[in-house]
């Protein structure tokens, strides 16, 4: 099982009453992908980090194999949800990949 990880912050201009939709709409379209996408096992989005958090939003989510990584990135469902929920929103994209055996 291969673990990919991303973290995002909110764009300064984006105002904090405009948050929870975005939010909702970013959750609700990623976890949309699974069964759409081959190989995505599980998508997690985390709406509410603790204080101590240094990214504003996260998603977590399993894939089967390292090489379904490449094909989530790729897929037209994932590029399209990406493109309209995510990135006109958010900035400083950290990312971690990895397998657990």
């Amino acid at each position: 099982m291969v673990y990919h990880i991303v973290m995002w912050k909110f764009k300064p201009e984006i105002k904090e009453d405009e948050k929870p939709a975005l939010k909702k709409a970013m959750a609700e379209n990623l976890k949309a992908l699974v069964g759409k996408v081959p190989g995505l096992r599980t998508v997690e989005f985390v709406e509410n980090p603790l204080p101590s958090s240094t990214h504003d939003v996260a998603l977590v989510t399993t894939l089967e194999r390292p090489e379904d990584v490449e094909i989530y990135a790729g897929h037209p469902e994932h590029v399209k949800a990406a493109d309209t929920y995510i990135r006109p929103y958010v900035t400083e994209r950290v990312c971690l990949d990895y397998e657990v055996r």
